[in-house]
């Protein structure tokens, strides 16, 4: 906080931002703490935002400030009257800069951090560093991973939420239903201005039965009994909520058949498990199920690590015709690492199709191209192109293989 007069840790609802900002407040920081979550201390922020921010201290943390989104223009204020830096950490379940009514308080003012459910690194002790090693032509050479895809089912069903981690079976299950409907029933409305919240609720589960799939507004649409434009509006919210992801189609044209439709996952494989009820069982014998799921582990986990990445990523997603790229991971260089997933402990040359697509079209600015599955060993597939056991993600380094990069 020493660099900002503000800074707004932005996450997830039970991902660890109370129990952070509490301990710092305590701790390091000496700082005053409120919650908004505190009916009566809301009511008193709700009833003279003004007043309410000239009675804090120094130095204040101020939890779930979404639930008074009125607060931040007084904050403001007494931001630009005093310059003096770390006078306040924000925490918000909703993102503060997707709100319509709060998103233009505080540019320039105020430092955005995201804290994500935990990755398996940080669930496991390791912390990962893959994909900054893939831009550096790095790629994890592995010879004894554990094989097939229910191997890794544990890991998936459970996600990164603590208390998830620390429920197993019908608890789990019951802990995703009650967080999804606690978030529907409390955070909404602080987030946007919805008028059917059912009609939210249940697109949020049709993206779950389908993540990793492409955004197709209409149908969502329809199946949930609203307009095109109306899901498409809804799930902003339920990005803005933190419980989709919505990943974008690549800029950069590289085909004359390139889908420009975005990818829809739900935010964490855990709770798109406790979704649609998916059971060890059902993971094995459901292959269409087990690649999504194994796909919005990727894309999620990936991005979670990318957060304490010392140079900054952008994730999109890729397709021309049959070829596809599930995550594609660039740097403000240019330079692109491109990801397939595969829950499959087998792999042919086919499966390289969109990534050598990919390499061919970018030449050095293709840093690697990566196929994860649930097979033993990395295999090279030419030209810095390799499968790679999904474990690779997560665990520590032991021995690296460097491809050459061609200069064409």
């Amino acid at each position: 906080m020493g660099s900002a007069r503000a800074v707004a840790v932005l996450g997830a609802r039970q991902a660890g931002k109370s129990t952070l900002v509490r301990a710092l407040a305590v701790g390091p920081l000496s700082a005053e703490y409120f919650t908004l979550d505190d009916e009566p201390t809301r009511a008193a922020a709700l009833a003279d935002p003004v007043g309410f921010v000239a009675a804090l201290g120094a130095r204040t943390v101020l939890d779930e400030v979404q639930r008074a989104p009125e607060l931040l223009l007084a904050i403001k204020a007494r931001l630009d009257r005093d310059g003096t830096r770390g006078q306040f950490l924000l925490t918000g379940s909703a993102n503060l800069r997707r709100i319509p009514a709060v998103a233009d308080a505080l540019p320039g003012r105020v430092d955005y951090l995201t804290l994500w459910p935990f990755t398996q690194g940080e669930i496991a002790g390791p912390r990962e560093g893959f994909l900054d090693r893939a831009f550096d032509g790095e790629v994890r050479s592995v010879a004894d991973a554990p094989v097939g895809r229910h191997e890794y089912a544990a890991r998936l069903l459970a996600g990164g939420f603590p208390e998830a981690l620390a429920r197993a079976g019908s608890a789990r299950t019951r802990f995703f239903s009650s967080y999804v409907a606690s978030i529907l029933d409390r955070d909404l409305a602080d987030a946007a201005r919805v008028h059917d919240p059912v009609s939210v609720a249940t697109l949020l589960r049709l993206v779950a039965a389908r993540s990793g799939s492409l955004a197709r507004y209409e149908a969502l649409g329809r199946e949930a009994g609203i307009d095109g434009k109306t899901a498409k509006s809804h799930l902003d919210v339920l990005e803005r909520l933190f419980l989709v992801r919505i990943r974008a189609s690549w800029h950069v044209n590289l085909g004359q058949r390139q889908v420009k439709a975005p990818k829809l996952y739900v935010s964490d494989p855990g709770l798109l498990a406790g979704l649609i009820g998916v059971d060890e069982r059902r993971l094995r014998a459901d292959d269409g199920l087990a690649g999504a799921l194994f796909e919005t582990f990727v894309a999620t986990e990936l991005e979670r690590q990318a957060s304490w990445s010392e140079q900054p990523q952008s994730f999109w997603h890729y397709r021309e015709g049959e070829r596809e790229v599930d995550v594609i991971a660039e740097r403000p260089s240019g330079e692109v690492v491109g990801i397939e997933v595969k829950a499959a402990a087998t792999v042919r040359a086919r499966d390289f199709a969109g990534l050598v697509h990919l390499r061919d079209r970018l030449g050095a600015r293709l840093r690697a191209g990566i196929l994860l599955y649930t097979g033993q060993r990395t295999l090279p597939f030419g030209d810095r192109m390799h499968a790679v056991p999904l474990e690779a993600i997560w665990q520590s380094e032991q021995l690296r293989h460097r491809p050459r990069a061609s200069t064409v």
